[in-house]
């Protein structure tokens, strides 16, 4: 039976998308300049971020640029082509009839509701709103029962003209109409609807839903038709701008800007960006992070010698000081970084083997890695539904269990699974590996080259552990027998059983930890002067550029050859250190399945950690993770989990894909064991995370319908938990089931909440209202420049 992620629930939910999910990249960030790199307490519990000052505060008039990843691919966002500018837009010019609070609860938003209640719960729930009478679209018509009818019929499912990305909630509903006073709307529902406050927001005007060709084409590269602070005034794809200016007929508090710049820049590009002044809000990857807090820190007598240096120092010194002009604002997303546990074949399929798994992980240890430099709280996520802070949130791993590899083994052993011989202490530095380097959210393309990504800047342009590539003559694919040996400074290939999954001893792990921190800083400063350079090939700063990026490449590939296996005759630590420093750092490669088998790997050294079996077979899971410049922090949490299951006799092999291919042909088809991933949080459990952890269900063609369980683990009860919360009018009778549910997704050990995200946004000191803002709705009125 094949699977078939359904193109109705599977699409990913308008601001809550997918672009979470395509590709669950982790970044390294250095640790920045101000940031504890100790196990200090975070100082407070931050949910946003961004400056807050009151509107009398606050000049009138000036330009914003707001860095965004694309173009808006639509205005309409009820399409599956809606993407996160989508919603930047929208949020500005459209009405949003609730907003979240800092603790993700909507609010009745004043200035399109007078009021918005269930007026009636029996025979039929009935909403009744009632609409602000000053609300009006831009061409001076009132927002009208007339607005809401429209788009129902456009959102219910019914029309298959319309090609909308979801209905959920519109599909409950029976009847809209005017209500019996002025101003008033009412809504009927053929079946209760907690979330009732999800539904028209954004509200469009009747041109826009009215009819299926306005609703599928009006809409994707202008909004004529506004009802917000601020009106779509021009898209232009060639500059790469969407301009939004204040709306003269809002009735509400006047826009403070007179215009907002919505800039499409690649996450790469910002922090040049930044440097030239060409964009004035961005949230950024690792490298800018990091620049613009080392700016804003005290200069220090280590500082670069201007007369010695020359114009490369002058051009580091210029770029510093305009760094000097933002800040960087910091909170936890409301998203979340998981492990997926494939549970639809293999050893996974048995809920025990995955609850040996999961009881294997130290979240905390991984928590701590992430958020702990960035003084943000780092304590492993406990809810699949809620995030911390949330209203109704509460810790729920307690229905798997603490991390305890004595239960996991148990666990792994009421399953059938044994050791193959006698169990070996593990050294405790390999679960050191990594530890204590600083690291930023895993965005899909938050990758600019000051990661140590062997992807990247390694020697040559071959493949690595399980890495996915084309096959071909020109010496790229090192699974191709003797293709090591066509160049001298090619990649190893992947021997059978890498070290650091198959028990690696305390020494080598070690040495490879230090490779890997080495690396890291080698391409930190590789990325300062190449930026100092300005282009200047000839300069100094540019030869340091490249030395610096050689020996990030040399530690890189010296790293991988300790993991992969393949570097079985080392000098020790301090010698390969040297090496390093003399320029050398290279080592021979070994052909793959040279006793590299995994029942050798884990009985040639002492410290190997005995392999599970079963029936002859071992105890081995594909770990599958991208491999793009972008996600090197992302296989660093990989491999420590690795390390971690290695434990327990887990032998687990990291297969690294392109990161174009990772979410389609990897984790929606299902070919993977282990996975790492981000689900973003909402308001609205109930009925947007019900896809997520619904039950696979066979469909007519003999496919399997996952929707958004790429997992393929769910259950009859934790469906009809989710279906009666979705139904729930009480709202505390709704969190009990919800908490339920969450209890529920957590014993059935398919997917395990890590830690929250970090989110870094780069603003110009002297912005008020806008930053990192969490779960809270932006209130783009009072964006602006302080006087």
């Amino acid at each position: 039976m094949t699977d078939h992620v359904s193109s109705g629930g599977a699409v990913c939910r308008r601001r809550r998308c997918a672009a979470l999910v395509a590709v669950g990249v982790l970044l390294p960030l250095p640790v920045l300049a101000g940031c504890s790199q100790g196990d200090t307490a975070p100082s407070v519990a931050q949910s946003q971020d961004i400056a807050p000052a009151p509107r009398g505060a606050v000049r009138d008039g000036g330009t914003v640029r707001w860095a965004t990843d694309t173009l808006p691919r639509t205005f309409n966002a009820f399409q599956s082509d809606a993407d996160a500018a989508t919603t930047r837009v929208t949020g500005a010019v459209l009405p949003s009839l609730f907003t979240l609070d800092a603790s993700g609860r909507p609010q009745r938003n004043a200035d399109y509701l007078a009021a918005a209640d269930v007026s009636a719960r029996e025979p039929r729930q009935v909403v009744t709103y009632q609409l602000n009478p000053k609300a009006r679209w831009s061409d001076g018509r009132s927002i009208t029962a007339a607005d809401f009818l429209a788009q129902w019929n456009a959102l219910r499912g019914k029309d298959n003209a319309y090609w909308t990305a979801r209905n959920a909630g519109y599909d409950r509903i029976a009847k809209v109409e005017a209500g019996a006073k002025p101003h008033q709307v009412k809504v009927t529902f053929a079946r209760p609807y907690a979330d009732w406050q999800s539904l028209f927001t954004p509200l469009y005007p009747k041109s826009v839903m009215g009819e299926a060709n306005a609703f599928n084409d009006a809409a994707r590269e202008k909004l004529p038709v506004g009802a917000g602070p601020f009106l779509v005034q021009k898209r232009d794809a060639d500059r790469g701008t969407v301009t939004l200016v204040r709306n003269p007929t809002w009735w509400g508090d006047r826009a403070k800007l007179d215009r907002l710049v919505l800039t499409a820049l690649p996450r790469d590009k910002r922090s040049a960006a930044l440097a030239a002044g060409s964009v004035d809000v961005a949230a950024v990857d690792q490298g800018a992070a990091k620049q613009v807090a080392q700016a804003a820190a005290p200069a220090t007598a280590k500082g670069v010698d201007a007369k010695a240096e020359g114009a490369p120092a002058k051009g580091a010194a210029a770029r510093k000081s305009a760094l000097r002009g933002y800040v960087l604002r910091k909170a936890l997303e409301p998203a979340y970084t998981q492990l997926a546990l494939n549970g639809s074949a293999g050893p996974l399929a048995d809920q025990r083997v995955r609850r040996a798994v999961a009881r294997a992980i130290d979240r905390q240890a991984l928590a701590d890695t992430v958020l702990k430099p960035l003084d943000l709280p780092a304590k492993p996520l406990g809810n699949h539904l809620l995030m911390a802070g949330q209203h109704g949130y509460e810790d729920h791993s307690d229905a798997l269990g603490d991390t305890d590899s004595g239960a996991a083994k148990k666990l792994l052993a009421d399953a059938g699974w044994k050791l193959a011989g006698p169990a070996v202490p593990q050294p405790a530095e390999e679960e050191q590996a990594g530890a204590g380097r600083a690291v930023t959210p895993d965005r899909a393309d938050d990758g600019d080259g000051y990661a140590a990504d062997p992807g990247a800047d390694g020697p040559g342009d071959g493949t690595s552990v399980g890495r996915s590539g084309d096959a071909g003559a020109d010496g790229r694919n090192l699974h191709r027998p003797g293709a090591a040996a066509d160049r001298d400074d090619a990649r190893p290939a992947a021997a059978e059983a890498p070290l650091s999954f198959a028990g690696a001893v305390g020494s080598e792990v070690q040495q490879a930890a230090l490779l890997r921190q080495s690396a890291a800083l080698y391409k930190s400063e590789a990325a300062e002067q190449k930026a100092a350079a300005a282009g200047d090939t000839g300069s100094s700063a540019y030869a340091k550029y490249r030395r610096y990026k050689k020996r990030a490449a040399q530690a890189l590939g010296a790293a991988e050859r300790i993991e992969t296996g393949q570097a079985p005759h080392l000098p020790g630590a301090a010698a390969g250190h040297a090496a390093l420093r003399a320029g050398a750092g290279r080592f021979p490669a070994l052909p793959a399945g040279t006793g590299h088998s995994p029942a050798a790997a884990a009985g040639r050294a002492p410290g190997r950690a005995p392999v599970m079996k079963k029936d002859g077979r071992p105890l081995a899971l594909r770990f599958v993770l991208p491999d793009g410049p972008g996600s090197e922090q992302l296989r660093t949490v990989g491999r420590r989990i690795a390390g971690m299951l290695n434990r327990i006799g887990v032998q687990t092999t990291v297969q690294r894909v392109p990161d174009a291919s990772y979410f389609q042909d990897h984790i929606a088809s299902g070919d993977f064991d282990l996975a790492l991933y981000s689900w973003p949080g909402t308001a609205f459990p109930a009925t947007d995370a019900r896809p997520i952890f619904a039950k696979p269900q066979p469909a007519p063609d003999g496919s399997l319908t996952v929707e958004q369980n790429y997992t393929r683990v769910g259950t009859d009860h934790i469906d009809q938990l989710f279906d009666q919360a979705a139904s729930e009018l009480d709202g505390d009778a709704a969190y009990t089931l919800v908490e339920q549910a969450d209890a529920r997704i957590w014993a059935a050990a398919g997917s395990i909440p890590l830690y929250q995200r970090p989110e870094l946004v780069a603003t110009r000191k002297t912005l008020a209202n806008i930053g990192a803002f969490g779960f809270a709705t932006p209130r783009f009125q009072d964006i602006g420049y302080t006087k």
